[in-house]
Protein backbone atom coordinates (compact mmCIF):
# COMPACT_ATOMS: atom_id res chain seq x y z
CA UNK A 1 0.00 0.00 0.00
CA UNK A 2 3.02 2.26 -0.51
CA UNK A 3 1.40 4.48 -3.17
CA UNK A 4 -1.79 4.93 -1.18
CA UNK A 5 0.13 5.70 2.02
CA UNK A 6 2.22 8.33 0.26
CA UNK A 7 -0.92 9.92 -1.11
CA UNK A 8 -2.53 9.96 2.35
CA UNK A 9 0.62 11.48 3.82
CA UNK A 10 0.39 14.28 1.27
CA UNK A 11 -3.25 14.82 2.22
CA UNK A 12 -2.22 15.13 5.87
CA UNK A 13 0.42 17.73 5.02
CA UNK A 14 -2.10 19.73 3.01
CA UNK A 15 -4.59 19.54 5.86
CA UNK A 16 -2.07 20.91 8.36
CA UNK A 17 -0.82 23.70 6.14
CA UNK A 18 -4.36 24.75 5.30
CA UNK A 19 -5.83 24.59 8.82
CA UNK A 20 -5.91 28.38 9.20
CA UNK A 21 -8.22 28.69 6.22
CA UNK A 22 -11.79 27.49 5.71
CA UNK A 23 -11.00 26.59 2.09
CA UNK A 24 -10.79 22.82 1.53
CA UNK A 25 -8.52 21.24 -1.03
CA UNK A 26 -10.16 19.99 -4.26
CA UNK A 27 -11.66 16.54 -3.76
CA UNK A 28 -12.23 16.87 -0.01
CA UNK A 29 -15.14 14.67 1.02
CA UNK A 30 -14.82 12.45 -2.04
CA UNK A 31 -13.78 8.80 -1.89
CA UNK A 32 -10.04 8.64 -1.19
CA UNK A 33 -9.94 12.40 -1.44
CA UNK A 34 -10.68 12.34 -5.15
CA UNK A 35 -7.43 10.54 -6.02
CA UNK A 36 -7.83 7.29 -7.97
CA UNK A 37 -5.07 4.89 -8.98
CA UNK A 38 -5.51 2.59 -11.99
CA UNK A 39 -3.51 -0.66 -11.98
CA UNK A 40 -2.52 -1.65 -15.53
CA UNK A 41 0.36 -3.95 -16.57
CA UNK A 42 3.73 -3.98 -18.33
CA UNK A 43 4.65 -0.70 -20.00
CA UNK A 44 4.67 -2.28 -23.47
CA UNK A 45 1.32 -4.07 -23.04
CA UNK A 46 -2.28 -3.17 -23.92
CA UNK A 47 -3.44 -2.76 -20.31
CA UNK A 48 -0.92 0.04 -19.87
CA UNK A 49 -2.02 1.82 -23.04
CA UNK A 50 -5.75 1.61 -22.38
CA UNK A 51 -5.32 2.20 -18.65
CA UNK A 52 -3.54 5.46 -19.32
CA UNK A 53 -6.34 6.52 -21.63
CA UNK A 54 -8.96 5.57 -19.06
CA UNK A 55 -7.16 7.55 -16.34
CA UNK A 56 -7.20 10.62 -18.57
CA UNK A 57 -10.93 10.21 -19.26
CA UNK A 58 -11.72 9.83 -15.56
CA UNK A 59 -9.80 13.01 -14.78
CA UNK A 60 -11.63 14.90 -17.52
CA UNK A 61 -15.16 13.60 -17.07
CA UNK A 62 -15.74 12.34 -13.49
CA UNK A 63 -16.29 15.49 -11.47
CA UNK A 64 -13.91 16.01 -8.58
CA UNK A 65 -11.67 13.04 -9.34
CA UNK A 66 -8.15 12.80 -10.65
CA UNK A 67 -6.85 9.42 -11.83
CA UNK A 68 -3.36 8.14 -12.50
CA UNK A 69 -2.39 4.93 -14.27
CA UNK A 70 0.38 2.81 -12.74
CA UNK A 71 2.53 0.14 -14.40
CA UNK A 72 2.28 -3.19 -12.55
CA UNK A 73 2.90 -6.92 -12.90
CA UNK A 74 -0.67 -7.13 -14.29
CA UNK A 75 -3.61 -9.36 -13.32
CA UNK A 76 -2.60 -11.18 -10.13
CA UNK A 77 -0.86 -8.20 -8.61
CA UNK A 78 -3.66 -5.87 -9.71
CA UNK A 79 -6.35 -7.89 -7.94
CA UNK A 80 -4.38 -8.09 -4.71
CA UNK A 81 -3.71 -4.35 -4.72
CA UNK A 82 -7.39 -3.51 -5.25
CA UNK A 83 -8.37 -5.94 -2.50
CA UNK A 84 -5.93 -4.28 -0.07
CA UNK A 85 -6.94 -0.75 -1.05
CA UNK A 86 -3.60 0.16 -2.63
CA UNK A 87 -5.26 0.58 -6.04
CA UNK A 88 -8.80 1.63 -6.95
CA UNK A 89 -9.40 0.37 -10.49
CA UNK A 90 -7.65 -2.58 -12.12
CA UNK A 91 -7.42 -4.55 -15.33
CA UNK A 92 -7.36 -8.33 -15.04
CA UNK A 93 -7.75 -11.38 -17.21
CA UNK A 94 -10.84 -13.50 -16.52
CA UNK A 95 -9.18 -16.78 -15.51
CA UNK A 96 -6.97 -15.08 -12.91
CA UNK A 97 -9.97 -13.13 -11.62
CA UNK A 98 -12.00 -16.32 -11.26
CA UNK A 99 -9.20 -17.99 -9.27
CA UNK A 100 -8.77 -14.92 -7.07
CA UNK A 101 -12.46 -14.59 -6.26
CA UNK A 102 -12.78 -18.29 -5.43
CA UNK A 103 -9.48 -18.50 -3.55
CA UNK A 104 -8.02 -21.10 -5.89
CA UNK A 105 -4.83 -21.55 -7.88
CA UNK A 106 -2.25 -18.93 -6.96
CA UNK A 107 -4.80 -17.55 -4.45
CA UNK A 108 -5.41 -20.89 -2.73
CA UNK A 109 -7.21 -20.26 0.55
CA UNK A 110 -7.08 -16.47 0.06
CA UNK A 111 -10.22 -15.32 -1.77
CA UNK A 112 -9.91 -11.72 -2.88
CA UNK A 113 -12.70 -9.20 -2.30
CA UNK A 114 -13.24 -7.55 -5.67
CA UNK A 115 -16.23 -6.75 -7.87
CA UNK A 116 -16.43 -5.90 -11.56
CA UNK A 117 -17.36 -2.83 -13.54
CA UNK A 118 -17.25 -4.49 -16.96
CA UNK A 119 -16.12 -7.28 -19.20
CA UNK A 120 -14.10 -5.53 -21.89
CA UNK A 121 -12.16 -6.86 -24.90
CA UNK A 122 -10.89 -10.38 -25.57
CA UNK A 123 -7.25 -11.20 -24.94
CA UNK A 124 -5.30 -13.61 -27.12
CA UNK A 125 -2.79 -16.17 -25.90
CA UNK A 126 0.23 -15.36 -28.04
CA UNK A 127 3.10 -17.79 -28.53
CA UNK A 128 6.02 -16.26 -30.42
CA UNK A 129 9.18 -18.27 -31.13
CA UNK A 130 12.59 -17.51 -32.55
CA UNK A 131 13.07 -19.36 -35.84
CA UNK A 132 16.77 -19.86 -35.05
CA UNK A 133 15.76 -21.91 -31.97
CA UNK A 134 14.36 -24.60 -34.26
CA UNK A 135 10.81 -24.38 -32.92
CA UNK A 136 8.23 -25.12 -35.61
CA UNK A 137 5.51 -26.78 -33.51
CA UNK A 138 4.35 -26.79 -29.91
CA UNK A 139 6.18 -29.98 -28.93
CA UNK A 140 9.48 -28.34 -29.94
CA UNK A 141 9.25 -26.14 -26.82
CA UNK A 142 10.57 -29.05 -24.76
CA UNK A 143 13.95 -28.12 -23.30
CA UNK A 144 13.76 -24.55 -24.61
CA UNK A 145 13.99 -21.27 -22.69
CA UNK A 146 10.41 -20.06 -22.48
CA UNK A 147 9.25 -16.81 -20.91
CA UNK A 148 5.79 -17.15 -19.41
CA UNK A 149 5.51 -13.55 -18.22
CA UNK A 150 5.88 -11.80 -14.88
CA UNK A 151 5.38 -14.03 -11.84
CA UNK A 152 1.73 -13.94 -10.80
CA UNK A 153 0.55 -12.28 -14.00
CA UNK A 154 -2.36 -13.54 -16.08
CA UNK A 155 0.11 -14.52 -18.79
CA UNK A 156 2.11 -16.63 -16.33
CA UNK A 157 -0.99 -18.49 -15.14
CA UNK A 158 -2.37 -19.07 -18.64
CA UNK A 159 1.00 -20.09 -20.08
CA UNK A 160 1.46 -22.71 -17.38
CA UNK A 161 -1.96 -24.15 -18.12
CA UNK A 162 -1.39 -24.11 -21.89
CA UNK A 163 1.95 -25.88 -21.55
CA UNK A 164 0.33 -28.56 -19.38
CA UNK A 165 -2.56 -28.93 -21.82
CA UNK A 166 0.02 -29.57 -24.54
CA UNK A 167 1.70 -32.32 -22.51
CA UNK A 168 4.61 -30.28 -21.14
CA UNK A 169 5.32 -29.74 -17.46
CA UNK A 170 5.83 -25.96 -17.26
CA UNK A 171 8.45 -26.26 -14.52
CA UNK A 172 10.49 -29.27 -15.67
CA UNK A 173 9.99 -29.78 -19.41
CA UNK A 174 10.96 -26.22 -20.37
CA UNK A 175 13.44 -23.77 -18.92
CA UNK A 176 10.85 -21.39 -17.50
CA UNK A 177 11.69 -17.71 -17.43
CA UNK A 178 9.32 -15.43 -15.56
CA UNK A 179 10.15 -12.12 -17.19
CA UNK A 180 8.22 -8.94 -17.82
CA UNK A 181 7.31 -8.26 -21.43
CA UNK A 182 10.09 -5.67 -21.94
CA UNK A 183 12.64 -8.12 -20.48
CA UNK A 184 11.22 -10.94 -22.59
CA UNK A 185 11.46 -9.11 -25.89
CA UNK A 186 15.04 -8.11 -25.07
CA UNK A 187 15.81 -11.76 -24.38
CA UNK A 188 14.25 -12.84 -27.65
CA UNK A 189 16.28 -10.27 -29.55
CA UNK A 190 19.55 -11.15 -27.81
CA UNK A 191 19.04 -14.90 -28.11
CA UNK A 192 18.74 -15.67 -24.37
CA UNK A 193 15.03 -16.51 -24.68
CA UNK A 194 13.70 -18.96 -27.28
CA UNK A 195 9.95 -18.44 -27.00
CA UNK A 196 7.46 -16.20 -25.25
CA UNK A 197 3.91 -16.50 -24.08
CA UNK A 198 1.88 -13.36 -23.62
CA UNK A 199 -1.81 -12.81 -23.04
CA UNK A 200 -3.23 -9.53 -24.23
CA UNK A 201 -5.04 -7.58 -26.86
CA UNK A 202 -3.58 -7.25 -30.32
CA UNK A 203 -1.42 -5.77 -31.44
CA UNK A 204 0.52 -5.86 -28.19
CA UNK A 205 2.93 -2.90 -28.61
CA UNK A 206 6.06 -4.66 -27.29
CA UNK A 207 5.51 -7.73 -29.45
CA UNK A 208 4.67 -5.66 -32.52
CA UNK A 209 7.89 -3.67 -32.11
CA UNK A 210 9.94 -6.86 -31.74
CA UNK A 211 8.42 -8.50 -34.81
CA UNK A 212 8.82 -5.42 -36.96
CA UNK A 213 12.47 -5.04 -35.93
CA UNK A 214 13.35 -8.39 -37.56
CA UNK A 215 10.47 -9.48 -39.83
CA UNK A 216 11.89 -12.90 -40.69
CA UNK A 217 13.27 -13.86 -37.28
CA UNK A 218 10.09 -14.95 -35.50
CA UNK A 219 6.97 -17.09 -35.91
CA UNK A 220 3.59 -16.81 -34.16
CA UNK A 221 2.43 -20.38 -33.54
CA UNK A 222 -1.24 -21.50 -33.45
CA UNK A 223 -2.69 -22.81 -30.18
CA UNK A 224 -6.33 -23.59 -30.98
CA UNK A 225 -5.77 -27.37 -30.70
CA UNK A 226 -5.28 -26.94 -26.95
CA UNK A 227 -8.59 -25.21 -26.23
CA UNK A 228 -10.54 -28.43 -25.66
CA UNK A 229 -8.32 -29.79 -22.85
CA UNK A 230 -8.28 -26.33 -21.24
CA UNK A 231 -12.07 -26.11 -21.31
CA UNK A 232 -12.39 -29.64 -19.95
CA UNK A 233 -10.35 -28.70 -16.89
CA UNK A 234 -11.19 -25.02 -16.35
CA UNK A 235 -14.50 -24.43 -18.12
CA UNK A 236 -15.61 -21.92 -20.77
CA UNK A 237 -13.37 -19.11 -19.49
CA UNK A 238 -11.16 -20.18 -22.43
CA UNK A 239 -12.37 -19.80 -26.01
CA UNK A 240 -11.05 -19.71 -29.56
CA UNK A 241 -10.27 -16.85 -31.87
CA UNK A 242 -7.96 -15.65 -34.60
CA UNK A 243 -5.17 -13.11 -34.44
CA UNK A 244 -5.82 -11.22 -37.69
CA UNK A 245 -2.88 -11.30 -40.07
CA UNK A 246 -2.72 -7.51 -40.29
CA UNK A 247 -1.98 -7.19 -36.54
CA UNK A 248 1.55 -8.61 -36.83
CA UNK A 249 1.93 -8.92 -40.60
CA UNK A 250 1.77 -12.73 -40.41
CA UNK A 251 1.25 -14.83 -43.57
CA UNK A 252 -2.31 -15.58 -42.43
CA UNK A 253 -4.62 -15.35 -39.44
CA UNK A 254 -3.31 -17.30 -36.44
CA UNK A 255 -5.80 -19.57 -34.62
CA UNK A 256 -5.35 -19.32 -30.87
CA UNK A 257 -6.92 -19.26 -27.41
CA UNK A 258 -8.92 -16.30 -26.15
CA UNK A 259 -9.69 -15.11 -22.61
CA UNK A 260 -11.92 -12.23 -21.56
CA UNK A 261 -10.74 -9.21 -19.59
CA UNK A 262 -12.44 -7.48 -16.68
CA UNK A 263 -12.14 -4.13 -14.97
CA UNK A 264 -12.44 -4.66 -11.22
CA UNK A 265 -12.77 -2.41 -8.17
CA UNK A 266 -13.29 -2.74 -4.43
CA UNK A 267 -16.82 -3.53 -3.21
CA UNK A 268 -16.32 -0.55 -0.88
CA UNK A 269 -16.29 1.90 -3.80
CA UNK A 270 -19.30 4.25 -3.57
CA UNK A 271 -22.16 3.25 -5.86
CA UNK A 272 -22.31 6.56 -7.70
CA UNK A 273 -18.58 6.56 -8.43
CA UNK A 274 -18.74 2.99 -9.78
CA UNK A 275 -21.70 4.03 -11.96
CA UNK A 276 -19.82 7.05 -13.30
CA UNK A 277 -16.65 5.08 -14.04
CA UNK A 278 -18.65 2.48 -15.96
CA UNK A 279 -20.41 5.23 -17.89
CA UNK A 280 -17.07 6.72 -18.92
CA UNK A 281 -16.03 3.42 -20.53
CA UNK A 282 -18.85 3.59 -23.04
CA UNK A 283 -19.61 7.31 -23.38
CA UNK A 284 -16.00 7.94 -24.43
CA UNK A 285 -15.19 4.64 -26.11
CA UNK A 286 -14.12 6.39 -29.30
CA UNK A 287 -11.37 8.16 -27.36
CA UNK A 288 -10.21 4.83 -25.90
CA UNK A 289 -10.08 3.32 -29.39
CA UNK A 290 -7.68 6.09 -30.40
CA UNK A 291 -5.37 5.08 -27.54
CA UNK A 292 -5.41 1.43 -28.66
CA UNK A 293 -7.68 -0.41 -31.16
CA UNK A 294 -8.89 -2.82 -28.44
CA UNK A 295 -10.51 0.15 -26.74
CA UNK A 296 -13.05 0.09 -29.55
CA UNK A 297 -13.88 -3.56 -28.93
CA UNK A 298 -15.76 -3.13 -25.65
CA UNK A 299 -19.27 -4.54 -26.16
CA UNK A 300 -21.83 -2.86 -23.89
CA UNK A 301 -24.20 -5.79 -24.36
CA UNK A 302 -21.62 -8.30 -23.14
CA UNK A 303 -20.01 -6.00 -20.56
CA UNK A 304 -22.20 -7.13 -17.61
CA UNK A 305 -21.21 -10.80 -18.22
CA UNK A 306 -18.49 -10.95 -15.58
CA UNK A 307 -19.37 -14.28 -13.97
CA UNK A 308 -18.07 -15.48 -11.53
CA UNK A 309 -17.11 -11.95 -10.42
CA UNK A 310 -20.24 -10.06 -9.29
CA UNK A 311 -20.96 -6.64 -10.71
CA UNK A 312 -20.62 -3.64 -8.46
CA UNK A 313 -24.16 -2.31 -7.76
CA UNK A 314 -23.24 1.00 -9.40
CA UNK A 315 -22.18 -0.76 -12.61
CA UNK A 316 -25.32 -2.94 -12.51
CA UNK A 317 -27.43 0.22 -12.25
CA UNK A 318 -25.71 1.68 -15.29
CA UNK A 319 -26.44 -1.41 -17.43
CA UNK A 320 -30.05 -1.75 -16.22
CA UNK A 321 -30.74 1.82 -17.35
CA UNK A 322 -29.90 0.81 -20.91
Amino acid sequence: MIIRKLALALVAVLAVTGCASSIQRPGAGLWHGGRLFVATGNTTGVYYSIGGGLADLITKHVKGYEARAEATGASGENIQRVATGDMDVAFTIADTAADAYAGKGAFDGRPQKVVALARIYQSYVQLVVRKSAGITKFADLRGKRVSTGSLGSGADTAAGRVLAAGGLNPDTDVIRQRLSLPETTKGMQSGTTDALFFVGGVPTPGIADMLSSAPNAYTVLPLNALVQPLQAKYGPVYGTGKIPKDKYNTPGDVDTITIGNFIVVSPDMPEQLAHDLTKVLFDYQTELSHVHPEGGNFDKGAAPQTDPIPLHPGAARYYSAG
